[in-house]
């Protein structure tokens, strides 16, 4: 095994347990990341701590509890089958590190010192988002930086890419949807997590585009390398042509939504119930933003979206899984964290724009 090299998984995080106590804490600390939540902290801080965490704990905890599997958080499991595949398949080193909560990035950088003797010299992080958002890839790679500098590693840290469009990604997407397409439905719905537009502005690197443009997702521009509507949208086209759908077979929507601010549009929620009312009568549902099934798909899709699809008049509704350990999502995850034409250096390309960007916050 190469002692200079490795590899850090990471995705967004899961509480330890479903109890409230455990919720509290993890909420705490992903809603006062100021890239999720990006107002001053001293709003922040009242908003979080004085009001959503009393109220939205216990709800979360019943959340997670419906969801939650014998061995544990669904994420996390996944996520460590992830891991564990990938690493028997390549000569470095493999470790998970989650951007909230438990093992934290932190500790998957310290497993992989300690497993290379303190000779690491490359660390090859991969966040596990296949879309740019500032809440979701940026948060990733800033936290890695300040846990490298916070331990004082003089470690590289090339970044995997966002991989919205990669042929190889979307193939491993039409691997676990072809086989739900092989049998009767009337229409697939992409359900993306949402962001608030603000976050879409902010992350416009030339500052004029991204929703101020019209059809600015489909206007070329510098933008787009940045920009998680256009990304999203680029995803949706290539895998519904890949599948061959006709364009009123499918559409997108975005979950997840968080306060008053507005967010991007259409709401999945209301998108499910219309399509219901509207005559769908077997609704598929993909969530691409997702590469392993969690709350925001098995409780708020799997649960929540089938309830309100069956209370609307619809008779069938199948979430489909998520990569998860899919064999081709597998293989493709152990090709890219060895090739170095899917890495950016820190001071190149996307990682040089985003950070630069990110002084906004």
């Amino acid at each position: 095994m190469e002692s200079k090299r490795g590899v850090l998984l990471v995705n967004l995080g899961s509480p330890r347990s479903y109890s409230e106590a455990d919720l509290r804490t993890y909420l705490d600390e992903f809603l006062m990341d100021e890239r999720v939540l990006d107002i001053p902290y001293w709003l922040r801080k009242l908003i979080v701590r004085g009001i959503v965490l009393p109220i939205r704990s216990k709800k979360s905890a019943h959340a997670y509890e419906q969801i939650w599997w014998p061995e544990g958080s669904p994420l996390l499991v996944l996520s460590e089958r992830l891991r564990h595949a990938v690493e028997s398949r390549i000569d470095m080193p493999v470790e998970l590190g989650m951007r909230y909560g438990e093992p934290s990035i932190r500790r998957g950088i310290e497993r992989l010192m300690e497993r290379t003797d303190g000779q690491l010299r490359e660390l090859r992080l991969v966040p596990l988002y296949p879309h740019y958002a500032m809440a979701t890839f940026e948060t990733v790679v800033v936290e890695a930086r300040r846990v490298l500098a916070e331990l004082g590693l003089s470690v590289q840290m090339p970044v995997l890419r966002p991989f919205y469009d990669h042929p190889d990604y979307i193939d491993a997407l039409f691997a676990t949807v072809e086989p739900f397409l092989q049998q009767p439905f009337d229409y697939l719905l992409f359900s993306y997590h949402g962001v608030p537009e603000r976050h879409l502005r902010k992350t416009d690197p030339t500052g004029s585009h991204c929703l101020r443009q019209p059809n600015c997702c489909s206007q070329p521009s510098p933008a787009h390398r940045l920009c998680y509507r256009h990304q999203v949208i680029r995803t949706t086209e290539a895998l519904a042509s890949k599948a061959g759908l006709p364009a009123d077979r499918y559409g997108l929507a975005y979950q997840s939504r968080f306060g008053p601010d507005k967010w991007l549009e259409p709401f999945t929620d209301e998108e499910i119930v219309r399509l219901a009312k509207a005559g769908v009568r077997r609704l598929l549902v993909v969530c691409p933003a997702f590469v392993a099934d969690c709350l925001e798909t098995l409780e708020e899709i799997g649960l929540r979206g089938k309830e309100a699809f069956l209370e609307n008049g619809g008779e069938e509704f199948v979430l489909i899984p998520c990569l998860n350990v899919h064999p081709r999502w597998i293989e493709v995850l152990t090709d890219w964290v060895q090739s170095d034409s899917m890495f950016e250096d820190e001071e190149s390309g996307v990682i040089e724009t985003f950070l630069k960007v990110g002084d906004r916050v």
